[in-house]
């Protein structure tokens, strides 16, 4: 369990819950985030709906706490008057990691999107064995960010890190030098905060294309080459299958971010430059994050279709291959029949027949079975027959 405290100008970590539940404990101008793994959340239920009815003035009702609980839920959008919850699936290190979910949901626990908790390990490419994914649930308030994650909390971990060092340098007064800087800043409230945390686990999902693109290009080169014989046919449709529920959740997040973003569209207009600069810029990250959901969304489709093309591409240079095998066959067939005939006429038993009963006759049909094949040869390689398509 994390819990920080959050203002314009500092970050700062508290070690335990019980004290912000007293009334002024968290400053007027700041707002919370807890985060808490899914175990942890269970545990201090109790203790974090006081908080929130102290700070907020509501609790979070009990169909959200069973959604921010399951293990299992694929990524959605959902609302109440003074709250929005939201359940963003990640990608995480799969290290045997066992479920934890009780309820409903598509269940992707093990390598990429295995429906089933299993440690039995599974085909397709490494990237793909590697990583699973599993649901980030968050609830935002006015004052109070909550955030539910699984067992090992690398998101918040990796998030939290970069949190505090730009509070420190807020506190400093160092100047932003350049983009990442700027953009490394305190976040102006809850909503922003958890857009950032949402955008960390989409950059996941941007990472690990280049990983699939260079895995998937190895198996299309050996499909390709004429020469090789693939035979991994097991991990080429295990990938596949992976991508399209790859493809599926990434569209579940679209749909997500998308119902948030018509959400805030409906919200009356604030009052003051202040609220309607901060909401204009909640809008532009979450137009952001959108977009880089679409671009993951864009190039899984783009691998599904590069692996769909490699799979009738090999099947294609197979079929050219057999083709060219059977024309040299029926070419070498064409050139001996000839030559047959001859041998099958001067093996008849009849007394009399040409050359014969000649001392040079057999060398004569020698010569000219030979001036046959190889007339046939030249013709046949005249016309092609026995070139080798590339």
């Amino acid at each position: 369990m994390r819990i920080f405290e959050i203002n314009r100008s500092q970050v700062s970590e508290h070690p335990a819950l019980t004290p912000l539940a007293v009334p002024g404990a968290c400053a007027a101008d700041g707002y919370l985030w807890i985060s808490l793994t899914r175990e942890e959340f269970r545990a201090s239920l109790a203790e974090v709906q006081q908080i929130l009815q102290t700070l907020c003035q509501t609790q979070l009702v009990d169909l959200h706490v069973a959604d921010l609980l399951n293990d299992q839920l694929p990524s959605h959008y959902d609302y109440t008057s003074q709250y929005d919850v939201l359940v963003f699936r990640r990608l995480a290190t799969g290290q045997g990691q066992a479920s934890l979910g009780n309820g409903k949901g598509d269940g992707n626990e093990a390598p990429l999107i295995s429906t089933t908790s299993s440690s039995k390990p599974r085909g397709g490419p490494p990237v793909l064995r590697r990583v699973d994914t599993r649901p980030v649930g968050f609830a935002v308030f006015d004052r109070v960010l909550l955030s539910v994650h699984p067992e090992d909390g690398a998101v918040r971990d990796a998030f939290a890190a970069r949190l505090l060092a730009a509070g420190s340098s807020d506190d400093r007064g160092a100047p932003a030098l350049d983009v990442r800087a700027t953009s490394t800043r305190v976040p102006t409230g809850p909503s922003d905060l958890m857009l950032r945390v949402i955008n960390q686990i989409v950059d996941g999902y941007l990472d690990l294309r280049r990983e699939l693109t260079k895995q998937l290009d190895h198996w299309q080169t050996e499909l390709i080459d004429p020469r090789s014989r693939f035979t991994n046919w097991g991990a080429l449709m295990e990938a596949r299958q992976s991508l399209h529920h790859l493809d599926e959740i990434c569209e579940d997040q679209r749909a997500a971010m998308q119902d948030w973003i018509d959400t805030l569209e409906t919200l009356p207009p604030p009052k003051g430059d202040a609220e309607q600069r901060e909401r204009e810029l909640i809008m532009i990250r979450s137009r952001d994050v959108l977009e880089h959901i679409e671009r993951v969304v864009h190039h899984v489709h783009r691998l599904e279709q590069n692996a769909e093309t490699a799979v009738q591409m090999h099947f294609s240079v197979q079929g050219h291959r057999a083709n060219d095998i059977m024309r040299v066959l029926t070419v070498l067939t064409a050139i001996f029949l000839p030559l047959n005939l001859i041998a099958g006429i001067f093996g008849m038993n009849f007394e009399f027949i040409p050359l014969v009963h000649k001392a040079d006759g057999f060398w004569i049909a020698m010569t000219a079975m030979l001036v046959i094949a190889v007339l046939l040869v030249l013709v046949f390689w005249r016309k092609r027959y026995l070139a080798r398509t590339r």
